[in-house]
């Protein structure tokens, strides 16, 4: 081979490595491009769903909040400021503007940043609002009823005992109720019956507003309704039971519940007797906190003769004076024989706790009775009648004006040990109304918009 040769050869051998690498490199290439192409738009769908689902989240709290906030207004329309609803408001205008299926819109960021500043307006400047969005929530252990208990105690709540001398009557019940039920926002929450009692107590409750008025506190206007109905279908003058009572209507008492005050409820309880003595004519007693000297109920009840039954062990008709022993708060101070008197006060919480005891000896149970109360020296802050129940049981009735620190229980306890005493049986007592904590559940739960 001449040298010529030889370069040629050379030559076509190093043309050869330079194209073979060339082929190699656009090859990589195009495989690198095809499988980075592949990879990208998986990670860019990740991205985008991952980014996609934060912002639907994000706009689906701003709208979950709106949504309460506009049922709350709904059902109370003084719960919050002029100056809250409007930026409420122009929360909800923003999401309907949010682009959820054209996220490309050069106007989303701007939005979301409306979104974000005007709900933390809205939240930083309520005491009553304590939101704060933080994104997805991990997964974690919760205190259900830790939860549910402050969820309680953020509510301004107050609630109504509505004592009616009738049972029997069930038509005159279902005419009570439903002048109840025009005011849904103030719903019965609890009822129980007595027919030997011939005695009925209803248990309202409603939200407050922070400053309410006796125009727009529905508690009240229901409250009135039921009166109303009560002195149209019942005639206390054909009434009889076991039960002292001084009228149709016989007892009606507020209690504050959650974060209400005694005075707000004692200020419906005031209103409400102005509507019930002077707009209906009927006499009507305050006490408690509704009171101006703070009068006790029994006071009000030894007065009128309310623990003297006038028919053996029953009370029958209606009063037989026609003037009343002491003047009424509010209305005429001439007796009504055919609606009788209202009392009406404002208190703390009390419980209502009655026991059994297998006797028809009445004078032992009274004694008994006596002995357990605060007033015959025996349990600080419980108030006692014995009456009958039937034919062969006398209940031990029991107000528990401090039912923290007396509760049913310890009363159970010394009615048993004082009628073992006297040689007598003793049933399990019953209370005749929920728990606080539960009447507040059960209108949480009554109430789906709050």
């Amino acid at each position: 081979m001449d040298s010529g040769t030889q370069s040629n050869s050379i030559q076509d051998i190093f043309d050869s490595s330079l194209n073979l690498e060339d082929t190699h490199f656009k090859q990589g290439y195009e495989e690198g491009y095809s499988h980075g192409l592949i990879s990208g738009k998986e990670e860019s769908r990740q991205v985008g769903l991952k980014t996609g689902f934060e912002v639907g989240e994000e706009v689906g709290f701003y709208q979950g909040c709106v949504d309460i906030w506009s049922s709350v207004v709904r059902i109370d329309p003084d719960a919050f400021s002029d100056r809250f609803k409007k930026t409420v408001k122009q929360i909800k205008e923003l999401i309907e503007r949010y682009p959820l299926l054209d996220p490309e819109i050069e106007s989303v960021q701007d939005i979301m940043d409306s979104l974000r500043l005007k709900f933390k307006v809205i939240t930083g400047g309520n005491k009553d609002v304590n939101l704060v969005y933080d994104g997805y929530p991990k997964p974690k252990v919760v205190d259900f009823k830790g939860a549910r208990k402050i969820k309680m105690l953020k509510w301004t709540l107050a609630c109504c005992k509505v004592y009616i001398s009738e049972t029997r009557n069930k038509a005159a019940l279902a005419s009570i109720e439903k002048a109840a039920k025009l005011f849904p926002q103030a719903p019965i929450i609890n009822r129980f019956e007595d027919a030997t009692y011939n005695r009925v107590g209803y248990t309202l409750v409603s939200s407050l507003a922070p400053k309410p008025s006796s125009g727009s506190c529905s508690l009240r206007s229901a409250v009135l309704a039921m009166v109303k109905a009560a002195f149209e279908a019942i005639d206390f003058e054909q009434h009889s039971g076991s039960h002292p009572r001084l009228g149709v209507v016989d007892h009606i008492c507020f209690h504050p519940l959650a974060r209400a005050s005694l005075d707000q409820v004692a200020e419906i309880a005031k209103s409400l007797a102005v509507d019930v003595g002077s707009g209906l004519q009927v006499p009507t007693f305050l006490y408690g906190a509704a009171h101006q000297q703070g009068r006790k109920l029994d006071s009000i009840r030894r007065e009128l003769g309310y623990f003297k039954p006038n028919s053996g062990n029953q009370w029958t008709g209606g009063p037989k004076a026609e003037s009343l022993p002491m003047k009424p708060d509010e209305g005429p101070t001439q007796t009504n024989q055919e609606k009788g008197v209202v009392v009406i006060g404002a208190t703390q919480w009390v419980d209502n706790y009655n026991i059994p005891i297998f006797s028809t000896d009445i004078a032992a149970v009274r004694r008994i009775a006596k002995q357990v109360s605060g007033r015959g020296g025996g349990l600080a802050s419980v108030q006692t009648m014995a009456l009958a129940h039937g034919d062969d049981i006398i209940e031990v009735a029991c107000n528990l004006l401090e039912p923290s620190k007396v509760g049913g229980e310890r009363v159970q306890q010394e009615v048993e040990r004082l009628a073992e005493e006297e040689g007598m049986a003793v049933g399990k007592g019953y209370f005749t109304d929920l728990s606080q904590e539960k009447i507040i559940e059960s209108y949480l739960k009554s109430s789906p918009l709050i």
